[in-house]
C-alpha cells in the first residue's frame, strides 16, 4: 500500500499542510521514493509543495533532518523553507545542516576533504576584487597587454569555464583561444597554481573541486550518497553544467531525487544555467515520476490563457497547460504609442488613474527588458510626482558609467567642480593614482584654486613624476578642447566625443561581457537623453532636479525593474514596455544565440506576463530614438503570438495583434498605419511629435501614402513660419537672422555669438 492509498483511507491521519494542498501538489509531497520531475507553472504553489514534501519526510521519520540534503539557490529561499518547514511541523526542527545553496553546501563539504585538492581546511573564499588583483599580477608577470586581454574579461572566462566543470586540462583549442591569443589554458592552470600556494579558491571552486573530489575520491562520494535518503532541489531549470554534475554524482546513490522547477521559466542561460538539464531528467533518471503543477493562484484565466498562448510557440518544452478557478477578469491589453516619451506619459497617466480609483503603486510594477529602459520613465515620473523604486539596480543617473559621463561634462561646463574631476581624473585607469591626487589637492589647499587649475600648474612643475605630468597635461589639454567644442556641438554629440576621446567606451568594450555591454547601453541612452536639451547646461541642471527627487525606499511606490529581476515575484498591474523588435526580443540576443536565444526570450516574455495578477498592459511605439537618430520600429514577434481572443487593443495605432502577426516579419513601416493623435495632446509628447505638428502637418489628415514617412522624414519638414531674412531668437544664443535653410536646419547669423547652424525646433520667430 503507497503513501497516497494510506492518506485516503485515513484521512483524520493527514496532517494540516498536505490537507491544505491541490491533489497533484499532495501527489508531489507523497511520491517520496524514486526519482521525480514536480513540473511547476508560474504561481502553482511550488514552494508550498516542496516545504509540504519536506515536512513529510520528516515528521513520517524517513530520515532524519540530518539526512535530507535540500539546495536552493538563494539564502533568502533558504531561510523562507527552514521557516515553513518549523511552521509546518509545529515547532523548531533539529538541525537542517544540508538546506542551503549550493555554494553554502559545497564549501561545507570542502572544508573536510580540503586535503583532496592541495588545500587545508582554512581555506580562504576570494572575492571578485581579490580574484581581479591576483588575475591582474598575473598578466603582467607573463608580459602580456593589461589593457588589450584585461583581468576582468579573463576572470569572467575562469568563471564560465568553471561553471561547465572544465579544469585547465579539459580546455580544448577554440576556448585555448579565447584569451591572450592561444594562451586561455595557461593562465587558468597559473590562476589555480597560484590559488592553491595562497590557501584559497573563487566561489567557482567550491562547486569544481567537490566534483573533482567525488570523481576521484569513489569512497567520499559513497559516503555522501549513503548519507543523504533524500535529496530535493529547487529552480532546477536555473543549476548550470557543474552544479548538475555534482547533482547527478551524488543522487547516484539512493535514487531519491526531486527536482522543483518550470522549463518554461528558463531565463539565465547568460549567467550559465542550462534549461537542457531540467527537458532531459527523464533520461537522466528512468523512470521519474513527472508531477505537473498547473493550478495557478496568482493571475487571471485571460492573462495566463495570453501567457500560454505565447510560450506554445517554443519547441523545446516538456509542456503544460495553466489554469485558475479566479475570476475571468480583462484581456491582456496591447497599447501601440508614437514613441517613447509618448509611452512614459501613457504609463504614467494610468499610474495616476489608478491612485485615483484607490490602488497602491506598491500593486504596480513596470518591467523593461533592458536597465538603459528605466531613463524615459524616471523622467516622466519627476515631472508627474509619482513616487517610483528601482529595484535590482541604481536609478538612471545614479549608475556608475552615468555618474562618470555627467562628472566629464561637469567639469566641462564648470572647470571649478572640484567633485568631479576627483571623480574621473583617473578614470578610466591612466595611472594617476592617490600620490598624484593628493599633490594635486595640496597644491589646490595652498594656492585656493580649483583642482583642475592646480593640477595644471602641476604639471610644470616636479611635484609629479614625469610620466604622471605628462598625463595629467593631456587630460587638460583633452578638457579645453572639449570646453570650445561644447559651444559648436550639440551636447549629445558632446557626450559621445568624450566618451570616445577619453578611453571610457573603449575600457568598456574590451571588457566583452553582458554587464559591459548593458553599461555601453545606458551611456547610449544617457546621449539619446540629452538630445532633448539645447545646451549642456539645460541638460546638467535638469539632472540635478531628478537626482534631488527623495531616493528613500520607504512609502506606496511603483516598482521599475527588469524582467529577470521580477522572477518569482507578482504584482496587481504590470506594464510591459518597448515590446519591439531589437528592444524585446533584444538584437543582441538574437545576433549572438539564434533560436535557441530567441526561445529564451520567449520564456522572458512569458515570465514577465504571469507576474500580473489583474491587469497586463503591453506597450510597443512606432518609432524611437536610437543614437539620436529617429527610427521607426517593428512589433515584437510576440505580439503576433499573443492569442487574440485573449488580447484587447486599446491603440492609437490602427491595426493591432492579428496586423503585426501577419506583417512583422516583412518589415512593413509602422507609420502606414498611423491613426489620429490628438494635436491637444501634444504636451508632454516627444521632439519628434512636437516637430510634427509645428510643421503645420495635421496627423489626423494623414493618408496612408503620406503617413509611410519615417520620423526623420517628419523632423526634416522645414517650419512654414521661418525662412531665409526671418528674425528669430534662441534660449542659448539670443536674437539672429535666418541666412540660410536646409531642411529642418537653419543658417542663423546670431547678434552676439556670430554664425551658428541649428535646428529649427530651437529658435522661435522674434517679436520686431
Amino acid at each position: 500500500m503507497n503513501d497516497i492509498e494510506t492518506t485516503a483511507e485515513h484521512p483524520a491521519h493527514v496532517p494540516e499542510f498536505l490537507r491544505r494542498l491541490n491533489p497533484p501538489q499532495r501527489e508531489a509531497v507523497l511520491t517520496t521514493e524514486g526519482p521525480v520531475l514536480m513540473l511547476a507553472g508560474a504561481g502553482t504553489g511550488k514552494t508550498a509543495a516542496l516545504t509540504a514534501r519536506l515536512a513529510y519526510l520528516i515528521l513520517t521519520r524517513r530520515a532524519w533532518p540530518s539526512e535530507i540534503l535540500c539546495v536552493t539557490f538563494t539564502n533568502r529561499a533558504a531561510r523562507e523553507m527552514r521557516e515553513r518547514v518549523t511552521q509546518n511541523l509545529g515547532g523548531n526542527v533539529d538541525g537542517m545542516p544540508w538546506l542551503g545553496t549550493f555554494h553554502a553546501l559545497c564549501a561545507r563539504m570542502l572544508r573536510r576533504h580540503a586535503e583532496c585538492v592541495g588545500l587545508q581546511s582554512n581555506f580562504t573564499i576570494l572575492d571578485t576584487d581579490d580574484q581581479l588583483r591576483l588575475l591582474k599580477q598575473l598578466i603582467i608577470d607573463n608580459e602580456v597587454d593589461e589593457k588589450r586581454w584585461p583581468a576582468r574579461q579573463l576572470a569572467q572566462l575562469i568563471d564560465r569555464w568553471k561553471n561547465r566543470g572544465l579544469n585547465p586540462s579539459d580546455l580544448d583549442a577554440f576556448e585555448n583561444e579565447a584569451f591572450a591569443n592561444g594562451r586561455g589554458q595557461q593562465f587558468y592552470d597559473l590562476y589555480q597554481q597560484r590559488l592553491k600556494a595562497l590557501n584559497a579558491c573563487d566561489f567557482g571552486d567550491l562547486i569544481l573541486h567537490m566534483v573533482n573530489i567525488f570523481r576521484r575520491e569513489r569512497g567520499i562520494l559513497e559516503q555522501y550518497q549513503q548519507r543523504f535518503r533524500y535529496i530535493m532541489v529547487d529552480e532546477y531549470q536555473d543549476t548550470n553544467q557543474v552544479q548538475y554534475l555534482w547533482l547527478r554524482l551524488l543522487a547516484q546513490g539512493r535514487g531519491n531525487v526531486c527536482v522543483v522547477g518550470d522549463d518554461d521559466q528558463s531565463i539565465y542561460s547568460w549567467r550559465g544555467a542550462e534549461v537542457a538539464n531540467i527537458l532531459r531528467f527523464e533520461k537522466d533518471f528512468p523512470g521519474a515520476a513527472v508531477i505537473r503543477l498547473e493550478q495557478n493562484y496568482r493571475s487571471t484565466p485571460q492573462i495566463l490563457a495570453a501567457a500560454s498562448g505565447l510560450i506554445g510557440a517554443n519547441r523545446e518544452r516538456l509542456g503544460k497547460t495553466l489554469w485558475t478557478e479566479l475570476p475571468a477578469g480583462e484581456r491582456v491589453r496591447v497599447i501601440g504609442v508614437w514613441d517613447g516619451p509618448e509611452e512614459a506619459r501613457r504609463v504614467a497617466d494610468e499610474l495616476e488613474e489608478l491612485m485615483r480609483g484607490g490602488t497602491r503603486l506598491d500593486a504596480t510594477a513596470i518591467l523593461v527588458r533592458a536597465q538603459y529602459q528605466t531613463r524615459e520613465f524616471e523622467d516622466r515620473f519627476i515631472q508627474s510626482g509619482i513616487s517610483y523604486r528601482i529595484i535590482g539596480g541604481f536609478r538612471f543617473y545614479e549608475r556608475a558609467e552615468v555618474r562618470d559621463a555627467l562628472a566629464y561634462l561637469r567639469v566641462i561646463a564648470q572647470p571649478a567642480d572640484d567633485l568631479a574631476f576627483e571623480r574621473i581624473h583617473n578614470q578610466p585607469k591612466r595611472g594617476l593614482g592617490a600620490k598624484a591626487l593628493d599633490a594635486m589637492r595640496r597644491h589646490a589647499r595652498r594656492t585656493g584654486m580649483p583642482l583642475a587649475a592646480a593640477a595644471l600648474q602641476l604639471c610644470d612643475s616636479d611635484e609629479l613624476p614625469r610620466r604622471a605630468a605628462n598625463t595629467l597635461a593631456g587630460l587638460l589639454n583633452l578638457f579645453a578642447r572639449w570646453r570650445e567644442q561644447a559651444h559648436d556641438l550639440r551636447p549629445a554629440d558632446l557626450l559621445r566625443l568624450v566618451l570616445a576621446e577619453s578611453g571610457y567606451e573603449e575600457m568598456l568594450q574590451k571588457e566583452r561581457s553582458t554587464e559591459a555591454a548593458a553599461r555601453l547601453e545606458n551611456l547610449s541612452e544617457l546621449a539619446r537623453a540629452m538630445e532633448d536639451y539645447p545646451s549642456l547646461e539645460h541638460f546638467l541642471e535638469h539632472v540635478s532636479l531628478v537626482m534631488d527627487n527623495d531616493a528613500r525606499d520607504d512609502g506606496d511606490k511603483v516598482t521599475i525593474m527588469t524582467m529577470h529581476a521580477a522572477k518569482g515575484l507578482e504584482f496587481d498591474h504590470v506594464f510591459l514596455p518597448g515590446w519591439e523588435e531589437g528592444v524585446f526580443p533584444s538584437q543582441r540576443a538574437l545576433d549572438e544565440g539564434g533560436t535557441v536565444s530567441l526561445e529564451e526570450e520567449r520564456r522572458l516574455a512569458y515570465v514577465a506576463i504571469t507576474r500580473a495578477r489583474r491587469r497586463c498592459t503591453i506597450l510597443h511605439a512606432a518609432n524611437r530614438r536610437i543614437y539620436g537618430s529617429w527610427t521607426s520600429s517593428i512589433p515584437s514577434r510576440f505580439i503576433g503570438e499573443l492569442p487574440a481572443d485573449h488580447v484587447e487593443q486599446h491603440t492609437t495605432m490602427t491595426g493591432g495583434a492579428s496586423l503585426w502577426r501577419a506583417n512583422w516579419s516583412e518589415q512593413e513601416d509602422p507609420f502606414a498605419h498611423v491613426a489620429a493623435l490628438r494635436p491637444d495632446r501634444a504636451a508632454g509628447r516627444g521632439p519628434g511629435f512636437q516637430r510634427a505638428v509645428a510643421t503645420g502637418y495635421d496627423l489626423k489628415q494623414l493618408s496612408v501614402p503620406e503617413s509611410r514617412r519615417s520620423a526623420a522624414s517628419f523632423a526634416a519638414r522645414p517650419r512654414s513660419d521661418i525662412a531665409p531674412g526671418t528674425r528669430v531668437f534662441h534660449d542659448k544664443f539670443g536674437y539672429g537672422t535666418v541666412t540660410g535653410q536646409e531642411g529642418n536646419k537653419l543658417e542663423i547669423d546670431f547678434e552676439t555669438s556670430g554664425p551658428k547652424r541649428v535646428i529649427d525646433s530651437f529658435v522661435r520667430p522674434a517679436a520686431h
